[in-house]
């Protein structure tokens, strides 16, 4: 690795944040089980504690199963308000550090410190002043993790949660990137790591052993950027300015639903939910889409494009033919509308050169 390409990538990611918000704002919650989303009969985990860690609950995980696994969980209906609200106070203390700050939801974000505000060449103390000022600021405790890449900096912030930080040094990166069981290779997904364990891949080091022609061949595209990852090398850039793709607003529901009059009640409710976001991001898109989630956990998705930007009062109607465009297989579980094809305006971040940095002050 040529000292003149490294930069000092940080890595945030809040600790169980929607259940910690939660735990932070009704202190009989602090020490309990707890889960964000979904009831014990049907819906989805969208956080757990990390009392409810232990029992096996997870995000993704259906209530009913989690329920299972930890008969004395206590459900929570989400506020999201509440946890952006505490997100752009986070994000506000990460300025204070640096500008060059890409927020990967409300609860991580890289940030880019080769050069930063406070003028500290270490990466390292940087994340650990600004765990601490979250925790004193706000409350609630983050992980990290420190890197010359965002690919090794996010591996880093999940090897000593929660509360923890940890640090991949660049002379390090490739002896532990050969150690590193498959799976836990970020981008590499559980059917992914499943074909690439029929060939023998089990770790970095199995994977460094196949050519580029090998990987491109069974995995395309991404075989190079196998190829790369493996050998540490991953080059894309902090963007402070990340181009919104779609826009969605979406419910599920505590019964299924099974009649058409019920779906379009709902579907009222949820593009006034739309609108209310459009409203905020000010955004116009040129595609609707409609999903419909049935009580079996298939998907369907129906779109419409135009040349124009749609109208929010446009919106419902749309959504309605977009409805009676085929049959619905009743019951339904879950309903969303989202908008995408959006019209962001070019906002092109200047470039993140990179510079030398000493290894020592890493």
């Amino acid at each position: 690795m040529n000292d003149n390409h490294i930069r000092k990538i940080i890595h945030i990611d809040m600790d169980a944040f929607y259940a910690s918000v939660e735990q932070l704002d009704n202190p009989e919650l602090k020490g309990k089980a707890l889960a964000v989303g979904g009831n014990k009969e049907r819906g989805v985990v969208a956080a757990a504690s990390y009392e409810a860690r232990r029992f096996g609950v997870r995000s993704a995980m259906s209530s009913k199963l989690a329920a299972l696994k930890c008969p004395e969980l206590i459900f929570i209906k989400p506020r999201f308000d509440r946890y952006k609200e505490i997100s752009q106070q986070i994000r506000a203390i990460f300025f204070d550090y640096t500008d060059l700050v890409e927020p990967l939801s409300l609860d991580e974000a890289f940030l880019d410190v080769t050069i930063n505000k406070v003028g500290n060449p270490s990466a390292t103390i940087i994340a650990q002043d600004i765990r601490r000022r979250i925790k004193e600021e706000v409350g609630l405790n983050a992980s990290a993790g420190i890197s010359y890449n965002k690919f090794l900096a996010k591996i880093a912030s999940d090897l000593n949660k929660p509360n923890g930080q940890a640090v991949i040094h660049p002379s390090k990166a490739e002896a532990f990137l050969e150690k590193l069981p498959i799976e836990k290779f970020f981008g590499i997904g559980e059917k992914t790591a499943e074909k690439m364990k029929r060939f023998g891949i089990y770790n970095g080091l199995d994977l460094k052993q196949f050519s580029l022609q090998f990987l491109t061949k069974q995995f395309g595209k991404t075989g190079i950027h196998y190829y790369n990852i493996v050998r540490g090398i991953h080059m894309s850039e902090v963007k402070p300015n990340r181009i919104r793709k779609s826009l969605s607003a979406e419910n599920t529901f505590d019964h299924d639903l099974k009649d058409r009059k019920n779906l379009l009640e709902a579907l009222i409710k949820i593009v006034d939910e739309l609108k209310l976001r459009i409203a905020r991001t000010k955004v116009e898109g040129r595609t609707l889409t409609l999903k419909i989630k049935y009580n079996d956990f298939t998907v369907q998705t129906r779109s419409k494009s135009y040349d124009q930007t749609i109208r929010v009062e446009q919106l419902l109607e749309i959504v309605e033919t977009l409805l009676d465009q085929a049959p619905v297989i009743f019951p339904v579980r879950l309903l969303g509308v989202g908008i995408s094809n959006l019209n962001n305006p070019p906002n092109m971040p200047e470039e993140n050169k990179q510079l030398k940095i000493e290894y020592k002050n890493f």
